[in-house]
């Protein structure tokens, strides 16, 4: 078992959840949660380079 990372086990003794020690493993936790991010939001629509420097640029944020 590695330090630093505990399972919690249900009453039929299956994994349900990890606690993970930040201090040791912050980094890795930014990495697995900018996957499941990305992964909730593969269904989003996407807006082309152009779409977006329209946008900025009508907001006053980007100069042509």
């Amino acid at each position: 078992m590695l330090n630093g990372i505990q399972f919690l086990i249900d009453e039929r003794g299956e994994k349900t959840a990890v606690q993970i020690n930040l201090k040791q493993y912050g980094n890795l936790w930014e990495d697995f949660y900018d996957i499941l991010l990305a992964q909730a939001r593969a269904d989003e629509p996407r807006e082309t380079l152009e779409e977006v420097r329209r946008r900025l640029m009508e907001q006053g944020k980007l100069d042509g």
